[in-house]
């Protein structure tokens, strides 16, 4: 009876050490979070902050074009970003009267925003021109979008029935006043510039160079196409191919010298605002779970759920991604053009997940020095669209295209 209960109570004891060493295993591994070891990286400029404006195209954009100055072998610039805000808005006022209000009129923007710009335009440096000509430190431009809003809503609802002969110059007149008169000629380290002979001497890149790449259904593969988005206020096309062609494009962009400029949905609850730094699309593992999470994750109501499946502590099996998922996210507005982002790298997590690191543009924000990684299954299913050089496409997929 005695070495009954004693061997009993030795059971019990071990049962509660083996417990024990596995909550702390996995306290342990939650404390480590996740670890990256990188696999590519290709140089790139330095990470900005776009702070409280909706300016992320211009950012992740110019920086697209900054790299793609390095991997030229030019040195290392730093381009103006409202300098290219302010030439979007502004053509975008009169598209948006042309049309008689009929057009998306806000801050955002695409990538071919800033190709088509410096085409027209030209560039010129960030010391040149910042845009902080309202008493701010950093990019605030509640009080400017709204007042450039309500601008073009007074043009097209006057009751003249009529837009005036000078709308247009008032419109770039609080353009003026808050971003500061755009120059016409400027000296730099010495040189004298216009923006346009600025961005042939020295930026050099042929924007023609640069295409965008998309992967949806409701268009045939290898045609371009109007993106459906609210934010392509230009309507401009882009080249559409299935996913996994697509991400083809990406990896063979990383592993031969060239960063890709991402745009992507930003709402996922997998999409970590926090000093995390990750974007993943975890996938329920039942086989990592004892039966007694099992049993409380099936009491769980789905908010719950929700919860504990994004806590994002460790890494963890994904979903697999499909062509149909894509598409019915899009279809319902669960994918949406949020943000525009520079991918730079890739790289793996301590289990061997697969990860692109992605310059980011909200300054020195988190763990990773204002990088992010997201997972290889995220940018497959949250991927509005990218733009590339042409020349970093697969020759096959390339022809496929008539590149």
């Amino acid at each position: 009876m005695y070495k009954l209960r004693n061997l009993f109570l030795v059971g019990l004891v071990l049962t509660s050490f083996t417990v024990s060493a596995q909550d702390e295993k996995k306290v342990e591994e939650e404390e480590k979070g996740y670890q990256f070891t990188a696999i590519k990286e290709v140089p790139c400029t330095s990470v900005k902050d776009q702070y409280r404006s909706g300016t992320c195209w211009s950012f992740s954009g110019l920086g697209f074009l900054e790299a793609e100055m390095l991997r030229m072998g030019k040195p290392a610039v730093d381009l103006s970003e409202m300098f290219i805000v302010y030439h979007a808005y502004s053509d975008k006022a009169i598209k948006y009267v042309r049309l008689h209000g009929n057009l998306n009129f806000g801050a955002g923007g695409a990538f071919h925003d800033v190709t088509n710009a410096i085409k027209k335009y030209g560039i010129v440096p960030e010391e040149i021109y910042n845009g902080l000509n309202y008493g701010e430190e950093k990019h605030v431009h509640g009080e400017l979008d709204r007042t450039l809003l309500d601008q073009v809503k007074v043009v097209v609802d006057n009751s003249n029935k009529k837009p005036t002969t000078v709308w247009h110059e008032a419109f770039d007149g609080i353009l003026d006043t808050y971003l500061g008169k755009l120059p016409e000629k400027f000296k730099f380290e010495g040189k004298d510039y216009t923006p346009q002979s600025y961005a042939q001497e020295v930026v050099g890149l042929n924007m023609d160079d640069y295409v965008e790449v998309t992967s949806y259904t409701t268009h045939p593969f290898y045609t371009k196409f109007i993106l459906e988005v609210p934010d392509n206020w230009s309507w401009d096309e882009v080249y559409n191919v299935p996913v996994n062609e697509m991400e083809e494009i990406i990896d063979n962009a990383i592993n031969t010298g060239y960063t890709i400029a991402w745009a992507a949905d930003v709402s996922e609850k997998g999409f970590s605002t926090s000093k995390k730094g990750v974007a993943v699309i975890p996938e329920l593992n039942k086989a990592d779970m004892s039966d007694a999470e099992i049993a409380k994750w099936e009491k769980m109501n789905e908010k719950d759920k929700n919860e504990e499946l994004y806590k994002l502590t460790k890494p963890s099996t994904e979903r697999i991604i499909s062509q149909e998922m894509r598409q019915i996210d899009y279809d319902n507005y669960q994918t949406t053009d949020d943000h525009g982002m520079l991918i730079v790298g890739t790289a793996k997590d301590q289990i061997g997940n697969m990860y692109y690191k992605v310059k980011n543009s909200w300054g020195d924000y988190n763990d990773f020095g204002g990088y992010f990684y997201a997972s290889k299954p995220y940018v497959q299913f949250k991927t509005m669209s990218i733009m590339v050089h042409k020349d970093a496409i697969p020759k096959n997929i390339r022809k496929k295209l008539n590149l």
